[in-house]
């Protein structure tokens, strides 16, 4: 009930994210959750990061552009929010299924998506999201042995979010 992309290449499981949502919606299955959608305008610098809401097709920078020479985080924490209470929202629906882009930093510290994931699993409603190798320890406390790895393949991903009927 709670399925998990590993990321391994650069925006390999947001690409296999948005895929399998796009299938499922195409089904006419009501989702709620987000997938990041990343968008390349510079060769020299990051891509913008925006989450496509996937209940009311928000969709939300949350890349924050702190100038050519920073290395700090770029994520903008109050656009995150801001995705985050869409999200949630769309939880009082009843979806058949919750997508999250990532179980990331922000997660980790308890923020985030976090909550929401919570609540979708108490409320019996399959969650899917992706996570990097470096969040993986921290998941895997959080998700307490019910995660369940999948490759980042779409098919395999589609078929496992049909089985959770």
């Amino acid at each position: 009930m709670l399925g998990y992309v590993l990321s391994t290449g650069r925006g390999e499981a947001d690409r296999v994210l948005s895929e399998v949502a796009d299938r499922l919606t195409s089904l006419g299955w009501p989702l709620a959750g987000a997938v990041q959608l990343n968008i390349e305008n510079d060769p020299a610098r990051p891509c913008h990061m925006d989450l496509h809401v996937l209940n009311g097709g928000a969709r939300i920078r949350i890349s924050q552009d702190l100038g050519a020479l920073s290395e700090g985080c770029r994520l903008d924490p109050s656009a995150l929010e801001q995705a985050v209470g869409l999200v949630e929202a769309a939880l009082d629906a009843g979806p058949r299924l919750l997508i999250v882009n990532k179980f990331g930093k922000q997660e980790l510290e308890g923020r985030g998506f976090r909550p929401v994931i919570g609540r979708a699993l108490s409320q019996n409603v399959p969650v899917l999201l992706a996570v990097n190798a470096g969040s993986l320890d921290g998941f895997d406390a959080f998700a307490g042995g019910i995660g369940y790895a999948l490759p980042p393949d779409a098919d395999v991903v589609f078929d496992w979010c049909r089985a959770q009927e």
